[in-house]
């Protein structure tokens, strides 16, 4: 008698994904470095805050190709891993905020506005392309997100620069970074939890499976 031994099959990503996660790796890595300087040039925290953020998107997306071709449990143990990231990241800004209100520095908002106007147009034009993937499994999902706070806190460090030039205080700067930083830490919770219903999905969907043993029997005249 013949049989056929199965298991489970791994969930694809979807087609295009790839090529998109190499192209928002270039583009964050790019403008990690670019904002890097500019936020030691200028003294922002919140640009600061945007370089940091730049650096662990590219980390991310790097973790996410590593697991693409993997299943579905390996690919929300990466998202869990990205969630907390973000979360970390979150708190990070949030304590460097800090730091700098009591040391009484006040940044430079000519350069915050401009690297920031940089900064926005690489993202957007990485969230529309990651934009289609936003409705998939929490890695594409995690991917999609990163993406949109990247756009959103290019904005707001542009407010903030309006803010300090208007001002001459480091007060917008610090507000602006202290919404990014609970933007980080909101999304990362959100990214863990859609990461631990998929991981129980797989789990479940795996230990359903029943895999007949191969067998085979000889018949005797």
């Amino acid at each position: 008698m013949a049989c056929s031994c199965s298991a489970p099959e791994s969930n694809s990503p979807a087609p295009g994904f790839r090529r998109a996660l190499w192209i928002a790796l270039w583009v964050n890595l790019a403008m990690f470095v670019v904002e890097g300087v500019a936020s030691f040039q200028s003294g922002s925290v919140s640009l600061l805050a945007d370089a940091i953020d730049f650096f662990g998107d590219s980390a991310n997306y790097i973790l996410s190709l590593s697991v693409l071709s993997m299943g579905m449990l390996w690919r929300s143990r990466a998202a869990m891993v990205k969630g907390l990231t973000m979360a970390i990241f979150g708190l990070v800004v949030w304590g460097r905020a800090i730091w700098i209100a009591n040391s009484g520095t006040t940044p430079e908002p000519l350069t915050m506005g401009a690297v920031g106007l940089l900064a926005l147009f690489a993202n957007v034009n990485v969230a529309l392309l990651l934009y289609k993937f936003r409705e998939g499994d929490s890695d594409m999902r995690s991917v999609w997100l990163c993406s949109r706070n990247d756009a959103i806190g290019n904005l707001a460090v542009m407010a903030a620069a309006f803010g300090v030039f208007g001002t001459g205080s480091a007060w917008p700067d610090l507000i602006v970074a202290a919404i990014m930083g609970t933007l980080a830490v909101t999304a990362g919770i959100s990214v863990v939890r859609h990461a631990r219903t998929d991981a129980a999905n797989a789990r479940a969907t795996a230990s359903s499976v029943q895999v007949e043993p191969c067998s085979s029997s000889a018949g005797t005249n």
